[in-house]
């Protein structure tokens, strides 16, 4: 446990408490003081990232082939070496992107008569385009300690820091940062490459059959259709034997197509929301995007918040709730991954696993998995399970209470134990929609009570934060602890990321009892 001093202060507060009530009034401490680091983390629009082009229908697709199989093999040479020339430097596998392409769209060919390798490639380019995927903002951070701790001097430590991206068209993506902070809480940023490689999915994904229907009975998906076809698959089975087991169910019953047609799409939906994909080791971390992938990330992927997991047995993993949109549904969904390479993509399930803003706590409490949450746009809940992946039950903790805060509160990360409490990071709203970052502090054995809480805010968007894509706002999605010092990474106004730091028994010290 990083933070000794956390017991000194929580004793102040004790005291301090004790002498306010004899005197008959609780005696309001001190504001915390924050120190900016002065460090800026702006979008920057020549990140780019190679991705599908997607043209509106079939039609239009089988034009763009024709017209391409009309040039003879010297234009063909001479069109891709242009395109090669343009865009080969700007991205890695360029070609075999482009082979991918082609083999999706191979299908509307007109004939089955081979094509040269230079024809594949220059089809394979007019189905490709690329994306700035932070040309609009970087925002929301989320900070963690690396997996990778060597070749450090002592007392630092590396990080890896998430953020939102977001390009055109308003879509939001994961993107990635490193850096290190040292001993005396400097903190140095890694310097990002300009290339970005979106990720390889992992084929053969397995799903577990009685997961899937626990799920499918929660989105009311289940029924005979259902049954029909988990019952063609074996106990755990991968995507394309369940496309298969649907498309064969489905011809079977052809004079219900109609009404089995979107049974059928909503299975295949849930598996496609369930997906793992994998990054080449070469790749630095800020190399390293997640875009939208599934059919409930359409519009985008946002707000993730990370947390360093440490199992009962000791051995770690990171987790990372996120807001998986498709421009009409909110849907949290769930990362995993061992070492930022590989992550497996979950949907979180249970009749509470609803709105935004859910962060897992580092660790299980009292045996069980638990999660600060915000189901009604308004007040905290602290929710238990015995599953990772499916909640039921939640139990209020903290309203709306101070004025900076009235219109609604909202946690900022995973709470972060300390040997005074958990420590959670909180975002207020108040008048003119200006959101300002609090903290309270839980129990640390049971994290239903909340023992101190910040009267007064810890950060608000000063005169160089408060311009932006969205005004008046500070916002953050994880914060971590350094040898006694919290450092908070916090995006300003929904455009550009900063840091900020403040010793934990300072902040202790300013929050009332409760």
């Amino acid at each position: 446990m990083e933070v000794a001093a956390t017991q000194v202060a929580q004793d102040s507060l004790d005291a301090r408490t004790e002498a306010g009530a004899q005197n008959g009034v609780l005696k309001s401490p001190s504001p915390p003081n924050v120190k900016r680091t002065g460090i800026i983390l702006r979008p920057n629009n020549s990140r780019v990232v190679i991705r599908p082009f997607e043209p509106a229908d079939d039609h239009r697709i089988e034009r763009i082939l024709g017209r391409v199989c009309a040039l003879s093999e010297a234009e063909v040479d001479f069109l891709l070496e242009d395109v090669m020339r343009e865009f080969r430097d700007r991205h890695q596998k360029t070609c075999q992107f482009f082979l991918q392409r082609f083999e999706r769209v191979k299908r509307l060919m007109l004939t089955d008569r081979p094509l040269s390798e230079n024809r594949k490639l220059l089809i394979g380019s007019y189905f490709t385009q690329e994306y700035a995927l932070e040309s609009a903002a970087l925002f929301n951070p989320s900070m963690v300690w690396a997996p990778d701790q060597s070749g450090l001097p002592e007392g630092s430590k590396r990080f890896i820091l998430s953020l939102r991206a977001t390009g055109e068209g308003h879509i939001s993506s994961i993107t990635f940062r490193s850096g290190v902070v040292n001993a005396q809480h400097g903190i140095r940023m890694d310097e990002p490459t300009r290339l970005v490689t979106a990720p390889n999915f992992v084929p053969n994904t397995l799903y577990d059959k009685v997961l899937f229907l626990r799920k499918l009975i929660e989105l009311r998906l289940d029924g005979p259709f259902a049954e029909t076809v988990l019952d063609a698959l074996d106990d755990q089975f991968t995507n394309d034997e369940l496309e298969a087991a649907v498309a064969r169910i489905l011809h079977q019953n052809r004079p219900r197509h109609h009404e089995l047609e979107p049974l059928a799409q909503g299975i295949l939906t849930l598996a496609q929301a369930n997906y793992e994909i994998t990054f080449n080791p070469e790749l630095s971390v800020s190399e390293r995007i997640i875009f939208p992938s599934s059919p409930t990330e359409t519009n985008g992927i946002e707000d993730a918040r990370f947390v360093r997991f440490e199992e009962v047995d000791g051995s770690v993993r990171y987790y990372a709730t996120y807001t998986a949109y498709n421009g009409k549904v909110v849907l949290p969904q769930l990362l995993e991954t061992n070492d930022f390479l590989r992550f497996k993509a979950s949907t979180l399930n249970g009749p509470e696993v609803r709105n935004k803003g859910m962060a897992l706590f580092p660790r299980k409490v009292n045996g069980l998995y638990a999660m600060i949450s915000r189901q009604d746009n308004e007040n905290i809940f602290l929710m238990y399970s015995d599953m990772l992946h499916f909640w039921y039950t939640k139990e209020q903790i903290a309203k709306p209470t101070y004025s900076w805060e009235f219109v609604q509160l909202g946690n900022c990360g995973s709470p972060i134990e300390t040997e005074a409490g958990w420590l959670v990071l909180t975002h207020g709203v108040g008048a003119m929609r200006k959101y300002a970052m609090g903290a309270f502090l839980l129990d640390l054995n049971d994290p239903s009570r909340v023992i101190g809480r910040l009267e007064r805010p810890l950060l608000e968007p000063n005169a160089n934060e408060r311009e932006g894509y969205v005004p008046n706002v500070v916002y953050s999605c994880g914060a971590v602890v350094h040898n006694g010092v919290l450092i908070i990474p916090y995006a300003m106004s929904d455009y550009a990321s900063t840091f900020a730091t403040i010793p934990v028994d300072e902040l202790l010290n300013a929050m009332v009892r409760t």
